[in-house]
């Protein structure tokens, strides 16, 4: 009988410092960066180490799931924007001749434009597994990340759940923000944050001419500042899985440096990684998706 294929999807990253042009240049689908702009990124890798850690991470969570789908599917690592791309696992998977194929991303959230691009990618006639903002191990994995860094931290602090912004555009109608706010709430409560402890904020916008969903977490920073009201912001990024440039640069560098400036202490939770409970969870999904 003739297996299940199944895709674990990622947005990607450079293998090496001599990828990063041609990394840089898909995500701006096909336009080649200026010198600048490619500078620019390139530092902000020299400020992580040289190099992401999210390739090996993404890597081991794929390793995860396919520990625990067990020798009746067979998995394959697809990337939106570095090789192995996509395409190449789902050629891969029907190379081995499976009977179905089905996709998970590894962002617990849904979105149009976002998501969507995955699963257009993966193609039509495949199953995925769009959204698990909801796994219960997955907000049981923030809640406990929140509590244990927020021990930590002054007693006057404030949680902020962040996601990726989208540009406004793209938001119009779809389930994004939606699903951002159900899980701060849930992550929330699972914690015992009340309501004025927390609040949401959003990172990473690309610098594009059209506006981009916000409060940027920069401005979170700002704003807490000047109200004088607490004394340390911790952010919970909720809609990433794995420590990556968005975590490392945006967050632990340049919104670090921003609170405390502002004379705040700044926080940050753990990210899921190669969590093994979140994974075997999540596997359970994607094996209940393909029965």
């Amino acid at each position: 009988m003739m297996s299940t294929g199944i895709v674990v999807m990622a947005y990607g990253t450079p293998a090496s410092a001599e990828d990063l042009a041609a990394y840089y240049t898909h995500i701006r689908r096909g336009r080649p960066p200026s010198d600048e702009q490619l500078a620019e990124l390139r530092a902000r890798y020299d400020a992580i180490g040289g190099m992401s850690p999210l390739r090996r991470i993404t890597e081991a969570q794929r390793d995860r799931i396919a520990a625990a789908l067990g020798d009746d599917f067979e998995v394959a690592l697809g990337y939106k924007h570095s090789p192995p791309f996509i395409e190449d696992a789902v050629v891969e998977l029907k190379d081995e001749g499976v009977s179905e194929i089905v996709g998970v991303v590894l962002a617990p959230h849904d979105s149009r434009g976002s998501i969507g691009e995955y699963v257009e990618r993966l193609g039509f006639d495949a199953k995925t597994l769009r959204s698990w903002q909801d796994l219960p191990a997955w907000r049981g994995f923030q809640a406990n990340a929140v509590r244990a860094a927020r021990a930590s931290m002054p007693s006057r602090t404030h949680v902020v759940f962040t996601a990726h912004s989208l540009p406004e555009r793209v938001l119009e109608g779809d389930v994004y923000a939606d699903e951002l706010r159900a899980s701060a709430e849930g992550i929330a409560a699972l914690a015992g944050l009340p309501d004025d402890e927390w609040s949401m904020g959003w990172q990473s916008a690309a610098k594009t001419p059209e506006p981009w969903r916000g409060p940027d977490i920069a401005e979170v920073v700002e704003t807490m500042a000047s109200e004088g009201s607490v004394e340390g912001v911790l952010v919970c990024p909720q809609g990433f899985t794995a420590d990556h440039l968005e975590i490392l640069y945006d967050l632990d560098v340049v919104a670090r440096r921003r609170a405390e400036e502002l004379g705040m202490r700044f926080g940050r939770t753990s990210m899921l990684n190669d969590d093994a409970e979140v994974l075997t969870a999540l596997a359970a999904e994607v094996r209940a998706l393909a029965a």
